[in-house]
């Protein structure tokens, strides 16, 4: 089995490009599901068989604010990382 020392500078890219992919499927995955969790938690009281209009509107608001809220935190850690290796 070869090691990741063998491969060439172009199959090393395609690699991280792969498991940079695979990161940002795992981070919407745990997006939807953290959102549906708790937005389900704070909007339904009482679960039946359909959403009443302000559980439908509860809901929607509560996943714009959780997706304000993600993308607020991506981007202020991503600005951290970006200063972070501009201090190495």
């Amino acid at each position: 089995m070869e090691g990741i020392s063998s491969l060439s500078g172009a199959q090393k890219d395609e690699l991280m490009d792969q498991v940079k992919q695979q990161i940002a499927v795992a981070n919407a995955q745990e997006l939807l599901t953290k959102m549906t969790e708790k937005c389900f938690k704070k909007c339904i009281s009482k679960p039946g068989t359909s959403l009443d209009s302000s559980e439908q509107k509860c809901v929607a608001m509560c996943m714009d604010r959780y997706m304000d809220s993600w993308n607020l935190v991506s981007k202020a850690y991503g600005m951290r990382i970006q200063r972070e290796r501009g201090n190495m």
